[in-house]
């Protein structure tokens, strides 16, 4: 994950999304999924490319013991700062520089390992296999890419017609997205294959932002994004809905049936 170091250039930009109507939407939906799968006893996890710490700060909220790790020292600092704004939090949270094979907590295991916009730029296969070895008995994988089955969709609705034919007739694996990265996209099913190769359980995955991803500039009073989120959320793991949704959720669990139903 080292290579990840200069999506620091980007982290503004990111950091912005997250606060938009649309990186409202992807956050809202994968920690209610992810929060789900959790016991309601508090959990460690681990936040791999953790960022200026969105996820880590939510699941911190919800009273759970977080580990932020990102390559980036930048971005960390980032994290930290909007951690100084919560101090409550504090003590259920550490940050770490360090990238996927880091060595700060390899002999740990956690209840849930999350590592949610990251796997878009690593080998797919051995950040699954690094990233399972993590996870602790009854615990859950937690992984949120591009969705490879949707490439060409966002580039349709925009009107961007050539474009979206370019990605659909060539059946592109990659394309590039809004913070200017060229990403690439993976299957639900191949990454549930990775996750059952390591031993792990796969749960029902998820779509993510199926019918707003398209919407630069949305800025919904609070009565419409409450009725988009719901929306959403009601067509993430229902076909042929979620397959179309521009990232995709998957939920593995070590050793363990499924707790409950998202």
């Amino acid at each position: 994950m080292d290579a990840l170091t200069g999506f620091a250039s980007v982290g503004a930009a990111y950091s912005a999304h997250s606060l938009s109507a649309r990186g409202r939407l992807r956050h809202d939906l994968v920690a209610r999924r992810l929060l789900a799968e959790l016991p309601a006893r508090p959990a460690r996890v681990l936040d791999v490319g953790c960022g200026d710490g969105e996820m880590t700060l939510r699941l911190a909220a919800a009273g759970h013991h977080v580990t932020g790790v990102d390559p980036s020292a930048e971005i960390l600092r980032a994290a930290a700062r909007r951690l100084s704004a919560r101090p409550d939090l504090a003590p259920r949270i550490r940050l770490l520089e360090a990238g996927i094979d880091g060595r700060p907590f390899e002999r740990e295991r956690f209840d849930a390992v999350c590592c949610h916009g990251v796997l878009m730029h690593l080998d797919a296969a051995d950040a699954i296999g690094r990233l399972a070895g993590l996870v602790a008995r009854g615990g859950v994988l937690s992984i949120l890419t591009e969705n490879r089955a949707a490439i060409g969709f966002r580039e349709a609705l925009r009107g961007e017609y050539r474009a979206a034919r370019g990605l659909i007739e060539q059946g592109a694996a990659a394309s590039r997205g809004n913070l200017g990265l060229q990403t690439r996209g993976d299957t639900a099913e191949a990454l549930d294959e990775l996750a059952a190769g390591h031993g792990l359980s796969p749960l029902p995955w998820q779509g993510v932002r199926i019918f707003h991803d398209h919407h630069v500039d949305w800025t919904p009073d609070p009565e419409e994004y409450a009725q988009a989120l719901q929306t959403e959320w009601a067509a993430s793991t229902r076909d042929p809905y979620r397959q179309l949704g521009r990232l995709v959720h998957t939920v593995a669990r070590h050793g363990a049936e499924r707790r409950t139903t998202p």
